[in-house]
């Protein structure tokens, strides 16, 4: 495989015993730019994000990230990558201000950095009055937000969100949006999935799009008018 620059897969097949979840996947994102995953439930976009990150197994294919292979150097390509998943993954035993402290050690963040960073994301975010509670006293969309400020902390190469406005509040999802804008633009790789495509259209740069495990269609988001009257 050639490797790039960004974010490449290929040829990745990912089979659960003798079902093919994923079917000769190939698709690069290039850095500073922003591409959506879109597909129906079930059409394989968390799967390819899992597998991104290492969670799932691959059958074949290789996967890449400006010129680290994954299987090669798997603790070099994990350091240099974030996420934000669809649910909250959160340690029950951590307050707030200590998960968001626990990433940026995890991460190296210079201390005055990192201090500087959460005190933006809690004002913008509005949970500064939660930093002192423990994960099952919060709301879902109160998680959600404490998730999404951990994956903003660091400076990655590679953004991976999987529905990142699900819970959010309206003002809420115009800050990650503007945050997601504002990381590409820094030079950051993001592969999101969504389902807000009227959403996804004023930001993305290009879309993938997928049906029961197989790439069906990708190119500029642009073309979205179209792309919306093929996925309904």
């Amino acid at each position: 495989m050639e490797l790039v620059e960004g974010l490449q897969l290929q040829d990745v097949t990912v089979s659960i015993r003798d079902d093919v979840i994923l079917d000769q996947i190939s698709f690069t994102v290039r850095p500073g730019t922003v591409t959506a995953l879109i597909g129906h439930n079930g059409s394989g976009k968390s799967t390819i994000m899992k597998t991104i990150l290492g969670w799932q197994e691959k059958k074949e294919g290789k996967v890449s990230l400006h010129h680290i292979d994954q299987d090669d150097a798997f603790l070099t390509f994990k350091r240099d990558l974030s996420y934000i998943p669809e649910e909250p993954f959160l340690l029950s035993e951590l307050t707030i201000m200590q998960h968001f402290q626990l990433y940026g050690q995890s991460y190296q963040v210079e201390e005055f950095q990192l201090s500087e960073r959460i005190n933006e994301f809690i004002k913008h975010m509005e949970i500064d009055d939660k930093l002192d509670q423990y994960p099952e006293s919060l709301s879902k969309g109160m998680r959600q937000k404490v998730q999404a400020i951990c994956a903003l902390l660091p400076d990655v190469s590679l953004m991976l969100i999987d529905e990142p406005f699900m819970g959010l509040d309206v003002y809420a999802s115009d800050y990650l949006q503007e945050k997601i804008v504002e990381k590409a633009k820094m030079g950051t790789t993001i592969l999101l999935t969504s389902h807000q495509l009227d959403r996804i259209k004023d930001f993305a740069d290009n879309y993938i799009m997928l049906q029961q495990g197989k790439i069906v269609d990708q190119g500029p988001i642009s073309s979205l008018p179209e792309l919306k009257r093929r996925f309904e």
